[in-house]
């Protein structure tokens, strides 16, 4: 089959996606198909050589994406680049990528991809509505206020949500993932809550504040219908934030996480309750909070997650057996609705 891998684009996540797409073009390529590595920020002229890119850990600058048009992703699925594509194999992050845009251009055209349709996307990557979503359903989730636009600047609701939630927040964008735009503070006034509701309104007109969630960072990877072993994410020295998800050496994993077996069970129902009532399909990665009793949090429900064969989908993955090149075919398999045994 002639696979398209779409990566890269124009999200601050674009390093990131740049690393996944790699991974995914040389896994494809060992299952022996035929594979176009894809990048739709250069528009018709996105088709690019997999060994002229390197891998960066650090995020792109704004002027480096600004550099970038969005209509290009356009131009891009527009071109004859797609035109005896079987399959897109979408390792887009962030906005541009994972909310809906690239799935109803694809769908426009007429071209399969894997992971969620378009309403799950846009839903998953609001996490105001996730929350709501979850909330709806008594699934557990930190307690949120939104920050409007009109809103970044009221110190007198600032006051409100410590009086609320405590001193112990984080501040994040409505519509961004790993980590770009967060700031967490542990003893909040309503200066730090106005100096990273602005940091976040960098990225999205509308900021989230949650109460933090002390206790273990924990992950659970679905593939299907299936919730894979959970991971757990010991950050060395600090929180998980970018740097410690995409240096190595600087979070320690733990996979099956040590955690007593009904507690175990609990977290992956309730993540896999939150990918169906969120409508997601062929894979995610739901991100939870556990706090000291033991009790689950659920963050976020990511339907692109990172995914190099180090990534904590894969990780999982790997925990019962499963390779990265099977992995990826298992996800083209549920996209193109092919049994496993064809």
């Amino acid at each position: 089959m002639n696979i398209a891998v779409v990566f890269g684009g124009i999200s601050p996540e674009r390093n990131v996606s740049i690393a996944g797409g790699k991974a995914v073009c040389k896994a494809i390529t060992e299952l022996g198909h035929n594979v176009v590595p894809v990048d739709p920020a250069f528009g018709a002229d996105g088709i690019v050589n997999i060994n002229d890119l390197k891998t960066v850990d650090s995020a792109p600058s704004a002027e480096e994406l600004a550099a970038f048009d969005s209509r290009n992703y356009i131009d891009c699925v527009n071109s004859s680049i797609f035109d005896n594509i079987d399959l897109a194999f979408l390792v887009l992050h962030g906005k541009n990528g994972e909310d809906g845009k690239m799935q109803a251009l694809l769908e426009l055209r007429g071209i399969k991809y894997t992971g969620s349709n378009v309403k799950s996307s846009a839903a998953a990557m609001d996490k105001l509505m996730t929350k709501l979503v979850l909330s709806s359903v008594n699934i557990p989730t930190p307690e949120w206020a939104p920050v409007r636009k009109d809103q970044h600047n009221d110190m007198e609701y600032f006051k409100e949500i410590i009086d609320g939630y405590g001193k112990y927040l984080v501040v994040k964008p409505v519509d961004e993932g790993s980590t770009v735009g967060i700031t967490i503070i542990e003893k909040a006034d309503q200066d730090k809550i106005h100096d990273a509701v602005l940091e976040a309104a960098k990225y999205s007109e509308t900021v989230l504040i949650e109460r933090y969630i002390e206790g273990r960072e924990i992950t659970v990877g679905i593939i299907g219908e299936e919730a894979l072993p959970i991971v757990e994410i010991i950050p060395e020295g600090g929180y998980y934030d970018y740097e410690h998800k995409y240096t190595s050496g600087k979070t320690q994993y733990i996979c099956p996480a040590e955690i007593p077996e009904n507690v175990d069970e609990f977290i992956q129902t309730i993540s896999l309750d939150a990918y169906k009532m969120l409508g997601c399909s062929g894979f995610a990665r739901v991100d939870l909070r556990l706090d000291d009793e033991y009790q689950p949090f659920i963050l976020e429900v990511n339907t692109i997650p990172g995914f190099t064969e180090t990534s904590l989908v894969p990780k999982a993955a790997a925990a019962i057996d499963i390779s990265f090149p099977e992995l990826c075919r298992h996800i083209m398999n549920i996209a193109l609705d092919i049994d496993d045994e064809d």
